[in-house]
This record gives structure tokens, C-alpha cells and sequence, in this order.
């Protein structure tokens, strides 16, 4: 009896240890669909006739939303509660609502030597990317924000933005010589950065924005894997932001056909982290949205068709709660309801930095 206890044991023992080991990923792949609330994630299901990456979720929850001064936030409040575990002011990038700056989880990361990287479909500067990288006061302060991406180590950028790197009209400084002097292989169009094999990369492929969906192409997608390609390289394992940044415009005009497009678009680049995860093992995907936009309801629509008809209560952001899915070790973390400035301390204790 005591023999088969002891067997019993050890086949618990060995049964337990594979989830164990599972339980904390190297990497971390977050991808914010900015504006992207439950209906129009499903409008991109309905519009794709297809399944989408998104629908191969299983852990799954509900993120709060509401910043330090207002029931609804805006983009620099909800970027800086998701990158740095603070809810903040209306209009504030990486600073408590006392203008304190705080640390997001990229620095930790950087400082964990981790390597780090952001890529977003708006310019690099823009609030959500820019709440992973800057401290302002101000969201709208552009060159500014381009000058802290001087002021931290992180490996690899791309969206567009380049203007307020190179044409610059507050100061004198070239920010792109500044950034080949710290040894960023600064490249401006897709076949450039498809080119590069390693090392540190500035790809600022737009003066400003990129355009929306169907003109910009495969940009997201093919720039979510080419950072993910360079920053794989690190021994001590990656945290990639990537962001979905026209659902939210396309949010702002009530325009339903485009919002579908942005979210297809934004699930191609979810198909790359998944897929990449799937095939390493040791990566965790988390996407989710920083607040929704249009306050959008789905009232009709078929299926079989790809078809649908939203109305709208808003032209711009509403308080209403968003979806968060997980996929790889430690998902489970990421299920019910919680707050959006859970995601730090999350990130950071299944990364086991500090």
C-alpha cells in the first residue's frame, strides 16, 4: 500500500511539474486595439466571414477603464494605467495625476535587461505608444515625447512619427542623428526594415500617422513580426507593446465598415504573436483595449453575408468596460474583472522582475 502511495505521488509530482514550469512565460507580446471594445471585435468577426485569431482565446476577461479625473478616459490616461499600474489625468502621458513620472513596464523590463520594443499603427509619439516610453504632462507634446525616446534603452520602435524626430520647430536637434550615434539602425520604408537582421532599430516609415485600412496594407502585421524576429534574439527574453491604432479613429467618425477593417487588420498582427507563441512555448499574448470608442451596439446584421448594422450613442469614447485575452503561461491571470492598472504587477511578477 505504502508502494503505490509512493508511486501515486511521484506520477502527481510529474503530472504538476510541466504546468509549473509553464506558469511564468520569457516573453510577453501585448497588443492594445485602441478603442477596440467587445462590438466592434465582433464586427470584424462578422465582416471576415472567417474566424479570426481573436476567437482562438480561452482566457478571458474585463478590464475597468475609467482614469484618475474622468468616468471615461482618454488615451494618455488609459495607456499610462496599462503600461505603468497608475491611473492618471485626462491627457497625461506616464505621470501620476501630481505630475509625478512613473515607471512603465518597458522600463522595468529595459532594467531587467530584457529587451523591449514598441509597435504602433499612429506616429510613435502618439498617447498609447508614447505611455510605454515618455513623461508629459501633455499628450500633444510630440517633440518631447520624441526626445524621451533618447532617454531610454529601448531596442526596437517602429511606426510613424519621423517629423517630430527630424523636423523638429521647438529646438535644433536632429533626433535621428542622435539616435544612429546610439547605434539604432534608422530605416523609413517597410522593405528597409524587412532588411535588418539585428541590432537596434528606429523605423519611422511615416512623417506622421500612417494611413487607415485598406491604403496602409500590411504594415501592422508585417512590423509586429520583424519585431518580434529582432527582439527574440535576447537571451534574457523580450516585452513587445504593439498597438491598434485606427479602430479608435474609425470609432470617432461612427464609421462601421472601417472600424471592421482596423480590428481584421489588428487581428493579423494578433495572428503573428499567437503564432510565434504557439511555436516558442515560453510567450505570453495579452490583447486588449485601452477604453472603447462610439459607445457602438450591433442591432442586425447575417452572418452568412458578412454583414451588420451598428448605431452609435457617441463620437467619441465611452466608460464602458473592454475585453482582455490571454494565450500561453500564465493566461489564467488575465480572467474576470479587474482594473487597467493590474497589468504591471501582473507582467512583473510572471516575468519575475523587479
Amino acid at each position: 500500500m505504502n508502494r503505490n502511495r509512493f508511486f501515486l505521488a511521484i506520477a502527481f509530482v510529474l503530472m504538476i511539474l510541466p504546468s509549473m514550469a509553464g506558469k511564468h512565460p520569457k516573453n510577453v507580446i501585448f497588443l492594445i486595439g485602441d478603442g477596440m471594445g467587445l462590438a466592434q471585435t465582433y464586427a470584424g468577426m462578422v465582416k471576415n466571414k472567417a474566424p479570426l485569431a481573436l476567437e482562438s482565446f480561452r482566457h478571458i476577461g474585463i478590464v475597468k477603464t475609467y482614469s484618475a479625473s474622468h468616468f471615461t478616459t482618454d488615451s494618455g490616461a488609459g495607456g499610462t494605467a496599462l503600461a505603468t499600474g497608475v491611473k492618471t489625468k485626462n491627457g497625461m502621458i506616464g505621470m501620476n495625476p501630481d505630475s509625478v513620472a512613473v515607471e512603465s513596464i518597458l522600463h522595468l523590463a529595459e532594467k531587467n535587461n530584457l529587451a523591449t520594443g514598441v509597435v504602433s499603427a499612429c506616429a510613435v509619439t502618439h498617447a498609447t505608444p508614447a505611455s510605454y516610453v515618455a513623461h508629459q504632462i501633455n499628450r500633444n507634446m510630440y517633440e518631447a515625447i520624441a526626445a524621451d525616446y533618447l532617454k531610454v534603452d529601448i531596442d526596437v520602435f517602429i511606426g510613424g512619427g519621423k517629423k517630430y524626430f527630424a523636423n523638429r520647430t521647438g529646438d535644433d536637434r536632429n533626433l535621428l542623428s542622435e539616435l544612429r550615434q546610439k547605434n539604432y539602425k534608422v530605416v523609413e520604408s517597410m522593405p528597409a526594415l524587412l532588411q535588418v537582421q539585428k541590432g537596434k532599430v528606429a523605423g519611422l516609415l511615416y512623417e506622421d500617422h500612417p494611413p487607415a485600412m485598406p491604403e496602409r496594407g500590411d504594415f501592422l502585421p508585417q512590423a509586429t513580426q520583424k519585431a518580434i524576429e529582432l527582439l527574440h534574439s535576447s537571451r534574457k527574453g523580450f516585452f513587445l507593446m504593439v498597438e491598434g491604432s485606427q479602430i479608435d479613429w474609425a470609432g470617432h467618425d461612427n464609421d462601421s465598415e472601417q472600424i471592421a477593417r482596423e480590428v481584421i487588420d489588428f487581428d493579423k498582427a494578433v495572428k503573428a504573436a499567437l503564432d510565434f507563441a504557439r511555436e516558442d512555448g515560453n510567450t505570453l499574448v495579452i490583447v486588449t483595449a485601452d477604453h472603447e470608442t462610439g459607445a457602438m451596439s450591433l442591432l442586425d446584421g447575417s452572418i452568412m453575408q458578412g454583414e451588420f448594422k451598428a448605431a452609435y450613442s457617441s463620437g467619441n469614447h465611452s466608460g464602458i468596460p473592454v475585453p482582455v485575452y490571454a494565450f500561453g503561461p500564465g493566461a489564467a491571470e488575465f480572467t474576470g474583472f479587474f482594473e487597467n492598472t493590474a497589468f504591471k504587477g501582473k507582467i512583473a511578477s510572471l516575468l519575475r522582475i523587479k
